[in-house]
C-alpha cells in the first residue's frame, strides 16, 4: 500500500473466546448485525464475525451466517465475511463457507497458512495446555482451492512468520487465486508470534515486502492493545483490524468506539479511510 493510499479498515465484532473472557462481545444475531452495521458506518469497511447458538457457544451454522451477512448487507455496502472452524476435517471445517459461496454471501474467506500453539500466560504459569491451532497443508490447500473456484480473497491470520512463507508458497500453486491478504497477529499475554512493538512492526514490513511485496498487509493482534504502534504500521504500508475480537480481554469500549478511535487516529496520520468500493478497486 502506498503511504497516502486509504487506510483499510477492518472491525473484528467478537471472536470465539466468549463474554467470559470479551464480556462485551455481541452474540445475538440481532447484535451482530446492529454493531455490524454501526461500525460500517463510522468507517469500518470490512467487518468479520463468528456466530453463536441460543447457549452463548460459538458455532459454524452456515443458515446463522447467512442471517447475520444479509441482515448487515441490507443496510451498508461492507464486506462481511465469516470465521473458519477451529477444528475438524476439511470436509467439516469448510462445509459451512462452501454453503455461503453458494448463497452468494463469500467475498473475502479465511484461510490460515499454518499451525501454532496459543497459550495464554496465565496457562504457562499454570502448566496448563492452552489450544493447538491446527492447519495441515491439506486443509490450506483445500481453502485456497475453494477461494478460487468461488471467487473469494483469502484473509491469512500470520501467528508466526512462517506463516507468511508457507502462505505464499502455497497460493503460487493455485491458479486464478486472488491475491491473500496478510493479517500479522500481535499479543500481550498470548504467547505466540510478537508482542506488539516497533521493532515488531518493522520486522513484518521487512518480512512481507521480501516475500510478497505487491500483496496487502493488516496490523492486528489476540487480547493485544495495538494502537501505540499504528502510526509506525500506517507508515510501512499497512492497514488496520481493530474491534473485541482482538481487543485485550475484558476491554471496556465498544466495537462502535474501537472503530472511531481508529479513524480519528487514521485522519491524525494525514490519511483517509477506505470506502468498501475502494477496498474492492484496489486489487
Amino acid at each position: 500500500m502506498s503511504v497516502d493510499s486509504p487506510v483499510w479498515l477492518e472491525v473484528a465484532l467478537n471472536g470465539a473466546a466468549g463474554q467470559a473472557f470479551q464480556p462485551g462481545i455481541p452474540v445475538r444475531p440481532a447484535d451482530i448485525i446492529q454493531q455490524g452495521i454501526d461500525c460500517a458506518k463510522a468507517g469500518a469497511s470490512i467487518i468479520h464475525l463468528h456466530v453463536y447458538n441460543e447457549a452463548g457457544e460459538p458455532v459454524e451454522d452456515a443458515d446463522l451466517y447467512s442471517q447475520v451477512i444479509e441482515g448487515i448487507r441490507s443496510h451498508c455496502d461492507a464486506i462481511v465475511y465469516p470465521t473458519l472452524a477451529l477444528n475438524g476435517d476439511v470436509e467439516q471445517r469448510y462445509a459451512p463457507i462452501s454453503t455461503l459461496a453458494k448463497r452468494g454471501l463469500m467475498e473475502w474467506g479465511v484461510v490460515d497458512p499454518g499451525s501454532v500453539n496459543i497459550t495464554h500466560r496465565s496457562q504457562a504459569a499454570a502448566q496448563m495446555d492452552g489450544l493447538v491451532y491446527s492447519n495441515p497443508d491439506s486443509h490450506i490447500r483445500a481453502g485456497l482451492e475453494l477461494a478460487a473456484r468461488d471467487n473469494w480473497r483469502p484473509a491469512f491470520a500470520i501467528y508466526e512468520p512462517g506463516f507468511v512463507r508457507l502462505g505464499s508458497e502455497l497460493s503460487k500453486q493455485v491458479p486464478k487465486l486472488a491475491t491473500p491478504i496478510y493479517r500479522v497477529m500481535f499479543s500481550d499475554n498470548l504467547l505466540f508470534g510478537m508482542a506488539p512493538s516497533e521493532l515488531a512492526v518493522n520486522f513484518y514490513a521487512d518480512h512481507l515486502a521480501q516475500l510478497v511485496p505487491n500483496a496487502p498487509w493488516m496490523l492486528s493482534g489476540l487480547d493485544a492493545d495495538i494502537m501505540s504502534i499504528m502510526p509506525l504500521a500506517l507508515s510501512r504500508g499497512a492497514h488496520l483490524r481493530v474491534g473485541l475480537e482482538d481487543a485485550p480481554f475484558g476491554c471496556v469500549e465498544t466495537n462502535l468506539q474501537l472503530v472511531e478511535q481508529a479513524v480519528a487516529l487514521i485522519n491524525r496520520e494525514g490519511r483517509t479511510v477506505a470506502s468498501p468500493t475502494q477496498v474492492r478497486n484496489s486489487y
